[in-house]
């Protein structure tokens, strides 16, 4: 199950959809969905989360901890929407592609995709335009 939880005033307008297009990116990785939590927070909130539990004194768009077991995707993913603004006008990209490519980059970690080296990072740029091109 999919829910999405709010630390700040944004919320989703398209929650169901968004859940929808989730649960099938996972589907088609041949995993099964457990249970996934979004937090969005601003950046004071993700800030002391980084510094607390990954010792990062770091401003950071999202945070993900997995709790994955064998096939079951599971994990809470904490996206600062201050981030995400600041990305998107970085990237010259609209806010809510910005948003769903970090949603669906939380999930791409739980799949078993990585992003520290170029190779890996390339790869998990590729997976998220692929499931962008899904959502449309």
């Amino acid at each position: 199950m999919i829910s999405f939880n709010y630390e700040t005033d944004f919320s989703l307008a398209n929650e169901n959809m968004l859940s929808d297009w989730i649960s099938k990116a996972i589907e088609s990785e041949n995993l099964k969905e457990g249970d996934i939590n979004y937090i969005f927070c601003d950046d004071e909130y993700l800030h002391k989360l980084n510094v607390e539990f990954l010792n990062h004194d770091t401003l950071t768009d999202i945070i993900s901890f997995d709790y994955t077991i064998g096939k079951i995707i599971q994990g809470d993913i904490y996206i600062s929407i201050e981030r995400v603004r600041d990305n998107a006008n970085d990237f010259n990209v609209s806010f809510l592609e910005e948003v769903n490519r970090v949603m669906i980059h939380g999930v791409l970690h739980y799949c078993g995709y990585k992003d520290k080296t170029t190779q890996d990072a390339s790869e998990m740029r590729d997976k998220e335009n692929h499931y962008l091109a899904m959502l449309g």
